[in-house]
């Protein structure tokens, strides 16, 4: 039976490469699609949790995971050596950047060299892990080649960015549109049929280059207009006008305007990261991608205007950064979620330390929270804790806090992110 006939029928064993907020998802929507589904990860306790079938992402029911399990239609291992049983592999490893802002991709090199010896007869492997143009056929093709199959004939090679946003309770897995792009037109028919299986919308593209380049498209967008309105707090802040209201004016408008808004700094394993990816590649060809690059220094300079907004509001109550009690309200990288990477409260909170504050920290989505090596205390959100700081900064505006307890406790409180907008109080200092 071709993998065609197999991907139609549903008789497809499909591995994913990766059990992270990326791939546990693909994991249970191929399973709910009756696919058998084997899960491949370095991580024994990842790959223990799922043969237990506790799920360690939220996205990701524990109940859902673990009747799944017990179907037999969802096995774990880190034994890379189970990829001979599949019919098509995902890889949905980290992509980050090194020290020098360059592009890691020894993740996807590394699953590629570990599949690649037990890749045979026809077979299907899609990348997901977001990247630069070029990087499916320069780079993991010749790795998955070693394994004597020729791409388009036999071994069926494409590109389909992941577009996982954590935390969404309107868009997840299923009803987020797929992007696919194939190194032939074959390779991209077959990833179609893999998709079509457990996404309601698959959209084929040319080729590798420009489904690589539609992830990077998406993430530079939302980068760059959120540096736009970065630079625009900073003057409004200085013309004495709310860019809150006015982006909240603005977006009344029903066509031609997209709203964004500001913030302490850029969060997330996508947009502080994928920008970076396309002007490195950029250099290849001779081209500076000036936008990019801007909107990257404007972004990243945020903690550090931050820390200037700080100490101005504490110097209206004659005091100065270095020994003040700082309670940080916040540090995973966005609302309702328990994911700190790439978090502004880490850039800030290293800022803090370096200025000699009184650092501690809330958030009931995140338990340990160590900077510099240095753990910093969580405390619980009660009125004498509020009251005991100089400062409550909010960086991430979790829903289930009580803002009306944070104001009604503190001494002043510098918001980052108009979780307070509600609240019209002299302690109130927008960012």
């Amino acid at each position: 039976m071709s993998l065609e006939q197999r991907l139609n029928d549903g008789s497809a064993v499909l591995g994913v490469v990766g059990l992270g907020y990326v791939g546990l998802p693909l994991v249970v929507e191929m399973a709910k699609a009756g696919h058998k589904v084997i899960g491949l990860d370095i991580s024994e306790a990842k790959v223990a949790s799922i043969i237990a079938g506790e799920s360690y992402i939220p996205d990701v029911p524990t109940e859902e995971l673990a009747e799944l399990v017990k179907a037999g239609l969802i096995e774990a291992t880190t034994d890379f050596a189970r990829a001979a049983e599949c019919d098509a592999v995902s890889v949905c490893v980290p992509t980050p950047l090194n020290e020098m802002k360059e592009p890691d991709t020894s993740y996807m090199e590394s699953a590629a060299t570990s599949i690649a010896p037990y890749l045979s007869g026809e077979v299907l492997v899609t990348l997901e892990s977001t990247t630069y143009p070029g990087t499916t056929e320069e780079v993991i093709q010749p790795i998955l080649e070693t394994s004597g199959l020729t791409v388009g004939d036999g071994l069926y090679l494409a590109f389909s960015p992941e577009r996982v946003d954590p935390g969404n309770p309107t868009f997840q897995t299923r009803n987020t549109p797929k992007v696919v792009g194939g190194v032939t037109a074959q390779c991209t028919k077959h990833a179609v049929l893999l998709y079509e299986r457990f996404i309601d919308t698959v959209v084929p593209v040319s080729s590798t280059r420009a489904a690589e380049m539609t992830k990077l498209l998406e993430n530079i967008f939302r980068s760059v207009n959120i540096a736009l309105m970065n630079e625009l707090l900073q003057l409004c802040e200085r013309m004495h006008i709310n860019l809150w209201e006015v982006v909240d004016a603005a977006k009344t408008k029903p066509f031609g305007y997209m709203p964004f808004y500001p913030g302490p700094g850029l969060g997330g394993h996508c947009i502080p990261i994928d920008p970076f990816y396309l002007s490195w590649k950029a250099r290849e060809f001779d081209f500076h991608t000036e936008f990019i690059e801007l909107s990257g220094k404007v972004n990243e300079s945020m903690p550090y205007y931050v820390i200037t907004r700080l100490m101005e509001a504490l110097n209206t109550q004659r005091k100065s950064l270095g020994g003040s009690r700082v309670l940080v309200l916040g540090v995973a990288y966005k609302a309702d979620i328990d994911d700190m990477r790439e978090s502004p409260a880490i850039r800030v909170t290293e800022l803090l330390l370096e200025k000699e504050a009184d650092v501690v920290y809330h958030d009931p989505w995140i338990e340990n929270f160590t900077v510099d090596g240095r753990d910093i205390p969580s405390v619980d959100l009660t009125a004498d804790e509020i009251s005991k700081a100089d400062v409550v900064l909010v960086i991430t505006n979790h829903s289930n806090i009580d803002y009306h307890l944070v104001v009604r406790s503190s001494k002043l409180v510098l918001d980052t992110r108009n979780a307070l907008k509600a609240f019209d109080s002299n302690k109130v200092v927008r960012l």
